[in-house]
């Protein structure tokens, strides 16, 4: 007789971080990534920045709280949910946009919008997808590295290495994939590297959130998971 399996752990917050996580994922690449802002900074003066960075950030904030605290076999099923979100919805948006539109002038006048925000959601999901994948990876690897190399101390080190290791690939993947042909070169450049700075800027500042989040978390569920014998294969769904 084989032996009995061993059941796996629940937890009472994972869904509902996992369902935050792609919320927020699904609102910075399809509310805010096609739109180029303009901030005032000092030094810099007018600088360039796409609109998303008021959501993505914080998908990166919610990988780090899964990695350090449920381990990266974990967040890789996240990861995942999202990168299928992430496809399902453009799907959607590249249907509902080539539908046929109605005959009225409201559909004349509506329809041009709709091309010229979601038109190239094709490109934008790409994009996003495999800039997401490459970064997130990336992020939690190097948070679960780290944590066994620091046991499990000074958790700020880590949060905002990672941070800096994944929002690297993430910006230089993506704004190249979305915008290239469609913005100015230079354009390109500005915002991909704004975007950098001002993503890691917002790992450091939620530090103190970051802290709290994690001790709540790790309490309730009485969980601190490293990542030893982990195998880190991203392709591999199984925590």
């Amino acid at each position: 007789m084989a032996p009995p399996s061993t059941p796996q752990r629940t937890y009472r917050y994972y869904d509902l971080v996992m369902a935050a996580f792609v919320c927020v994922l699904l609102c910075s690449n399809f509310i805010g990534a096609a739109k180029q802002a303009i901030v005032d900074l000092p030094f810099f003066g007018p600088t360039p920045f796409g609109a998303g960075i008021l959501f993505f950030p914080i998908s990166y904030f919610f990988g780090d709280i899964l990695t350090e605290v449920y381990g990266y076999g974990r967040d890789r099923r996240v990861v995942w949910a999202g990168f299928f979100a992430l496809a399902f919805a453009s799907l959607m948006a590249f249907v509902v946009v080539h539908l046929p539109p109605g005959p009225s002038e409201y559909m004349k006048t509506y329809q041009p919008a709709l091309d010229a925000v979601f038109g190239n959601a094709w490109r934008i999901a790409l994009a996003s997808m495999l800039a997401f994948w490459c970064g997130s990876f990336a992020n939690s690897y190097v948070l679960a590295k780290m944590k066994i190399a620091t046991q499990g101390r000074h958790l700020w080190t880590r949060t905002i290495g990672s941070t800096v290791v994944g929002e690297l690939v993430d910006s230089s993947l993506f704004y190249v994939i979305a915008f290239y042909g469609i913005w100015e070169t230079g354009d390109i450049v500005k915002v991909a590297f704004t975007q950098y700075i001002l993503k890691t800027g917002w790992e450091v500042v939620a530090t103190p959130l970051t802290y709290r989040i994690v001790g709540f978390l790790k309490r309730v569920e009485h969980e601190d998971y490293y990542d030893k014998g982990t195998d880190f294969n991203p392709f591999r769904l199984n925590a």
